[in-house]
């Protein structure tokens, strides 16, 4: 069985995204996306996206459809990312969108690239949050100075503390899932 979930804002508004049911799936829904695109607001517009896990890939066409001017959907999924392709890729002005079929720790290890906004939604199950962030950190990094982090997780895997160079700025709790907006401390760079 499948379902649909929609693009709530932007050029793609009331577009649908199929959501299968697949064990491990959990597409961020339109509250906490909406949260998220309310905390950022304009600066999404123009902005270098990253998003690790993408799965249905709501969060990432979501910033692109709010203007963001490059978007990278990282799904190691080939199903996911073939949805993806033959879907959400044929929209009118999607060329700013890539899907990449990759690992996201992987992906993280070989490429180096800087964003503005990197949207991390690991399995709740997995232990992988921890080892993003530290990632996202290195001294070669992704993350542009005053770069924002969105973490999506179950309240119980909250790193405590966040690690150093990475300052709270919102959090909420929607249900089961927290939500987490981090930025990039000015002292963070180690360049």
């Amino acid at each position: 069985m499948t379902g649909k979930i929609r693009i709530i804002a932007g050029r793609w508004r009331g577009r649908r995204l199929e959501v299968p049911d697949r064990p491990g799936l959990r597409p961020t829904g339109d509250r906490a996306r909406e949260t998220l695109f309310n905390w950022i607001g304009p600066r999404v517009v123009g902005a270098r996206v990253l998003d690790l896990f993408a799965g249905t890939g709501a969060l990432g066409l979501e910033a692109a459809s709010r203007g963001a001017g490059r978007v990278v959907l990282i799904e190691r999924d080939p199903a996911a990312v073939r949805r993806l392709r033959q879907g959400a890729l044929q929209w009118p002005g999607s060329e700013s969108v890539e899907v990449v079929e990759q690992d996201a720790l992987r992906w993280l290890e070989r490429e180096r690239q800087c964003f503005d906004l990197v949207l991390v939604d690991p399995p709740f199950e997995s232990a992988l949050l921890e080892r993003v962030l530290s990632l996202l950190l290195e001294p070669v990094g992704w993350l542009a100075e005053r770069g924002l982090v969105y973490v999506e997780c179950a309240p119980d895997q909250l790193p405590d503390p966040w690690p150093p160079g990475l300052e709270l700025v919102r959090q909420k709790r929607l249900g089961q899932v927290t939500l987490t907006l981090l930025q990039r401390s000015s002292g963070a760079l180690r360049e």
